[in-house]
This record gives C-alpha cells, sequence and structure tokens, in this order.
C-alpha cells in the first residue's frame, strides 16, 4: 500500500511540474498566446454556428496539436539556448526548423477550421 501512495505522490507532482509548464507559456510566451487567442475563436465559432460532433472532435485535435507543436518548439529553443548559447548556423537551423514544424501544423489547423466553418456560412 505504501508503494502506491507514493507513486500516487509521484504522478501528483508530474502534474504539477507539466501545470507550471503550461503556466510559463502562458504568461512567457506569446505566440503560445497567439494560439491560445486562436483556440477561443474557434471554439466561440464552433458553438455560434453549432458545428457537428465530428467537427468538433476536429477543431479539438487541432487546438491541441497546435499548442503541444507550440510548447515542443519552446521547450527545444530553452534547451538549444542552453546547450549552446552563442550563434551557430546548424542551431539556428534547428529552431527554424522546429518553428516550421508548428507553422505547418498551425497552417493545417487554419485550413481545417475554414473548411469547417465555412460550411456553416
Amino acid at each position: 500500500m505504501r508503494g502506491l501512495t507514493n507513486s500516487i505522490k509521484k504522478n501528483l507532482k508530474s502534474f504539477k511540474y507539466a501545470f507550471q509548464g503550461i503556466k510559463f507559456l502562458v504568461k512567457e510566451e506569446n505566440n503560445f498566446r497567439y494560439h491560445l487567442l486562436a483556440a477561443v475563436v474557434a471554439i466561440t465559432l464552433g458553438f455560434y454556428l453549432q458545428v457537428t460532433t465530428t467537427e468538433w472532435l476536429i477543431i479539438i485535435t487541432m487546438i491541441g496539436l497546435v499548442l503541444m507543436a507550440e510548447a515542443f518548439n519552446t521547450s527545444l529553443e530553452k534547451l538549444i539556448d542552453i546547450l549552446h548559447p552563442e550563434l551557430h548556423p546548424k542551431v539556428g537551423k534547428a529552431k527554424d526548423i522546429a518553428a516550421g514544424a508548428v507553422l505547418i501544423i498551425a497552417i493545417t489547423a487554419a485550413a481545417a477550421g475554414l473548411l469547417i466553418f465555412s460550411r456553416h456560412l
């Protein structure tokens, strides 16, 4: 029983750290806040236009993917800045690729949103 209690405490601590990471993203990262704003707009439109359950699943998935990609991008940038603080072309390339990944999913999410919402307008 003691092992189970320790395991639960460890898991709760993990959630605490995860929420601290989200709090950092919201407070410190402009791009994350822009994506959150877009998410609020998409959710508001979804309610206003009464999208279908399937469309909600797509909207929610896209929001999650964009926010996740932005979080990974920020995490990678912070880690690279610690490991290689001086400017270096290969380091810059790695950061650019990570930012490009965010752009890819953001464009994909925007396209999905346009397809879903235009159908209801």
